[in-house]
């Protein structure tokens, strides 16, 4: 992906959270959770929840529904544990999409992502329909970094990063899926936290859609964030 496209995803995927701040809160609440569940309570000890404390970080999360999440994950259970499922299908214009979600409840979540890939004219498909045209890796976005992209540069060479990108004065790097916590860990505690990082689906190449497709689109994308359930929705249309 383009780094122009790959920003200003970026930037209005952040806009759009700000408008929904409640929503956002409980949906990294719920990773904090299955992090913790799945793994230690201690962030020292296990990447996948440091990178879930870290996103409530660059979000402004409050400290007290940080620590009920991972309350939540070394309490009793009451009945709400969370299942990882992707889901994968083609959008309007043949647009690959994959969307992440946990989910409690497998049938409603399917049943919902469906109906909102059927009312644009997309359909669901099987787990690995899409993926293969996609790359999973890690990434972080950094606003400005002391010493510009030339810093960033040496310093992800030394952290194992793969690749750093620039655009006006925004930076991102990227590793591979091994090497993330790692790269992140190093860069947080050289820069402090990023805008934006994580886990993240890249598409090996990007399609070229109408204006219409892609108005479409962004209602289809608009849709699946907005259920409780979908933590990331992931594409392959050519913005530009």
């Amino acid at each position: 992906m383009s780094g122009h496209s790959q920003f200003k995803n970026i930037m209005y995927r952040k806009g759009a959270q700000d408008a929904k701040r409640a929503k956002v809160f409980a949906k990294i609440a719920r990773e904090i959770t299955v992090a913790a569940k799945i793994g230690r309570d201690d962030p020292s000890a296990n990447p996948r929840l440091r990178a879930a404390l870290a996103l409530a970080r660059e979000n402004n999360m409050p400290k007290d529904n940080v620590e009920r999440a991972i309350v939540k994950a070394s309490g009793p259970d009451d009945g709400s544990n969370y299942d990882e499922v992707r889901y994968e299908g083609y959008g309007p214009g043949g647009v690959a999409i994959i969307v992440e979600s946990l989910t409690d409840n497998r049938n409603r979540t399917a049943s919902d992502i469906r109906s909102a890939f059927t009312k644009f004219g997309g359909s669901l498909g099987e787990t690995g329909s899409v993926a293969f045209s996609f790359n999973r890796i890690g990434h972080l976005i950094y606003q400005k970094i002391p010493g510009g992209f030339t810093k960033a540069l040496d310093f992800a060479i030394e952290a194992g990063a793969d690749n750093v990108e620039e655009f006006d004065d925004m930076v991102e790097i990227t590793t591979s899926l091994e090497s993330f916590a790692n790269v992140r860990d190093a860069f947080v505690s050289e820069f402090g936290d990023p805008i934006d990082s994580g886990l993240i689906w890249r598409p090996n190449t990007l399609i070229q859609c109408s204006p219409e497709i892609k108005v479409t689109l962004g209602k289809l994308i608009d849709i699946l964030e907005d259920n409780d359930d979908v933590q990331k929705v992931f594409h392959n249309i050519d913005e530009e």
